[in-house]
């Protein structure tokens, strides 16, 4: 039978979430709340050897995107993403740093000298590197609670063989209260246990084995109840979030955009950002997509995507203006910025440009 596991669900049905197999696309069923959603996951650690700061002490949370690059010139610089450092080893000169490693992962057998920024500033540097391997530890389960079983999920647990109850990839697609499609959830999962529901009748909750999914990070739960009880209904509701909590927004922003359909204006359309939040990079994309699709809007979080969206079906046909109010701040913020190899990178005039190849006439003011 089902463990009990309580979680971040309030049981007040506001959100459905549908457990679908992603190779075949029929539904496992659909349920009213998920426990494990929400928690904390798995980080590389690294630790840097002869740290030597070029910007002051790193400590606590560093950036969302912290690049770590080999001084061999032939190497690609790799990825900690949601980076946070837990300072200097005591009694050494070794700082470590956590994050989210991304695909690639270090480059193999590298162990020389790796310089270290946050994509707007050098922090520093070491003499050589090693990843720490974290110790071992059980996953939290996924529970789906009151979930009414599809045909197959319902053919599965009857047979109950270890065939039957690997579900193998599946994503949890997760709607807001108003029923519309916001974002999904990944795993490579199978059953682990379930059993009638107090949600009613003919409905069960289900544990799933968490060993292969990548729950929201806690520090994210206030954004996404947010977007889960509807989208944005005033612009710069995301004007006070930090820089952590503004990418987690962006995200869901996107996330929420690509599900659905655009009508594209007509030409000559005459846009306005607000530039007066624009003190980061989130708040960039953040500001632009408000402008051009209205509270909680998206077009585009990086300079590849904002191209994509000028190209159409995100609510924009070329040509067009747009009156870049308080230009200023942006300007100030974002001139200055690093490439993944550490080159310098003017990120305020590459977005201008990128705007003006794709038909917009930008007025800064």
């Amino acid at each position: 039978m089902i463990t009990q596991v309580h979680g971040e669900s309030d049981h007040r049905g506001r959100e459905r979430y549908e457990l679908t197999d992603t190779d075949h696309g029929h539904i496992w069923g659909v349920c009213e709340t998920v426990d494990g959603l929400f928690g904390e996951p798995r980080r590389g650690t690294y630790e840097l050897f002869g740290w030597i700061p070029e910007n002051g002490d790193v400590r606590g949370w560093v950036g969302s995107r912290v690049w770590l690059v080999p001084d061999d010139g032939a190497l690609e610089p790799w990825l900690l993403e949601d980076a946070e450092s837990l300072g200097l080893l005591p009694g050494s000169d070794s700082l470590v740093l956590t994050g989210q490693d991304d695909y690639e992962g270090p480059p193999g057998g590298h162990r020389g000298p790796v310089r270290v920024h946050d994509g707007s500033r050098w922090l520093g540097s070491c003499r050589e590197y090693a990843r720490v391997l974290p110790p071992e530890r059980t996953a939290p389960p996924l529970v789906l609670r009151g979930l009414a079983q599809g045909d197959r999920l319902r053919t599965a647990l009857r047979t109950g063989t270890r065939r039957a109850l690997d579900l193998e990839q599946a994503a949890l697609e997760i709607r807001d209260a108003r029923g519309e499609p916001l974002t999904d959830r990944l795993l490579w999962t199978t059953v682990r246990g379930w059993g009638p529901s107090s949600y009613g009748a003919d409905l069960i909750d289900l544990e799933l084995d968490g060993e292969f999914f990548t729950p929201v990070p806690t520090y994210a739960h206030s954004v996404w109840e947010r977007w889960l009880a509807g989208p944005p209904d005033t612009l710069g509701a995301w004007a006070g979030l930090d820089t952590r909590r503004r990418e987690v927004w962006l995200d869901l922003a996107r996330d929420r955009a690509c599900r659905r359909t655009h009508r594209d204006r007509p030409t000559g359309h005459a846009y306005e950002l607000d530039g007066r939040q624009i003190t980061d990079e989130p708040g960039l994309y953040l500001a632009l997509g408000e402008a051009v699709n209205g509270p909680g809007g998206y077009f585009g979080g990086c300079l590849d995507a904002l191209t994509d969206c000028l190209r159409g079906s995100f609510g924009y046909t070329a040509p067009a203006t747009l009156l870049w109010r308080h230009s200023a701040t942006a300007r100030e913020y974002l001139s200055r910025t690093l490439t993944p190899r550490g080159r310098p990178l003017d990120l305020f005039a590459e977005v201008l440009d990128v705007l003006a190849e794709g038909g917009m006439r930008v007025s800064l003011v």
